[in-house]
């Protein structure tokens, strides 16, 4: 069958990553659409690297605490229940502030899932 009912919180995560992220596009083995959580606590960031992606579209929707997205132009504040949408070769930094006073939850999306992350350099 070709149907998947999956519990982000019971998938293990993504080893070596600099937040808690749980791939569900992972767990589901989905060729075209990367799904997954990230819980940040406060210092944390989404990504590895401030980057870009060639050809992915991203979406990050909050679903608990506030996202700081660092861009080349400014800064952006995402609130619960709001979503940042990035359009391919934009680069970003998606983080939780050292001073946060609470963890960031947000479920990130993109398409395509092959498009390996572009290394950012101001």
């Amino acid at each position: 069958m070709a149907y998947h009912h999956l519990d982000p919180d019971a998938l293990d995560p993504t080893p070596d990553y600099p937040c808690d992220r749980r791939g569900v596009s992972d767990a589901a083995e989905l060729h075209a659409l990367h799904l997954a959580t990230y819980e940040m606590a406060p210092g944390e960031q989404l990504p590895r690297t401030y980057h870009y992606h060639d050809r992915r579209e991203e979406a990050f929707y909050v679903l608990d605490g506030t996202l700081h997205v660092e861009t080349p132009e400014e800064e952006y504040v995402v609130e619960k229940d709001e979503a940042f949408v990035v359009e391919p070769t934009n680069p970003i930094q998606p983080y939780n502030p050292a001073e946060a006073d609470e963890s960031v939850r947000v479920l990130g999306t993109g398409a395509p899932k092959s498009d390996p992350a572009v290394l950012y350099e101001e």
